[in-house]
């Protein structure tokens, strides 16, 4: 298992639990992602975005 700090989307606190301690709501792992630029899912995350907020190339 890993340790890895989370925080609560409704009260902004942190903590290593599943469920906030102070007011229940489930949290969110604090860490972004991994950066890779072999990613092979950036074409489709890109395209998806532009399609999203009505950007053109």
């Amino acid at each position: 298992m890993r340790w890895r700090i989370r925080k609560c989307p409704g009260c902004g606190r942190y903590t290593l639990k599943e469920t906030c301690p102070v007011c229940g709501n489930e949290t969110k792992i604090a860490h972004p992602p991994k950066f890779s630029p072999e990613d092979p899912y950036g074409e489709y995350r890109r395209r998806l975005k532009r399609e999203l907020l009505g950007i053109g190339r």
